[in-house]
């Protein structure tokens, strides 16, 4: 597998509105997004291509397509996401982490806004993802 860089740095949070008031308010990150989704976000943060406050409902929907995270996982706090050079790369990066013995928390799919992404959850409890993101090549 050969990382190109990191794409996306996203904290995840139990609470929105809370991360607003520190994140936005209190640090005046240049963060946008809708409130009706809490997910804020910005290509401006300097030193990060993408950085997210992401809600934890949000997080679990995209891992495990329900809003709630499992009881039985521990609960992450960050998402990480790599970047590879093209979509057959995220699937050989997938197959690379299943032979390895990772469990993945999904298989390859491409997302609404163009991204190919797999994921897994890291010993620290970090969602790790390694993506292919066409408007950031």
């Amino acid at each position: 597998m050969r990382i190109e860089f990191v794409s996306t740095i996203a904290l995840i949070t139990p609470d929105p509105a809370q991360s607003r008031q520190l994140y936005v308010e209190t640090l005046g990150l240049p963060l946008s997004g809708q409130t009706s989704d809490g997910y804020l976000h910005s290509e401006q943060v300097p030193g990060t291509k993408h950085f997210g406050v992401w809600p934890l409902s949000q997080a679990a929907e995209a891992c495990f397509g329900d809003a709630q995270w499992p009881a039985d996982r521990v609960l992450p706090q960050v998402s990480v996401e790599f970047d590879v050079a093209d979509v057959a790369s995220v699937q050989a990066a997938a197959d690379e982490l299943v032979t390895a013995g990772h469990e993945l928390l999904h298989p390859v799919r491409q997302e609404p806004w163009g991204q190919t992404v797999v994921r897994l959850l890291s010993p620290e409890g970090a969602i790790v993802g390694i993506s292919y993101v066409p408007s950031m090549h």
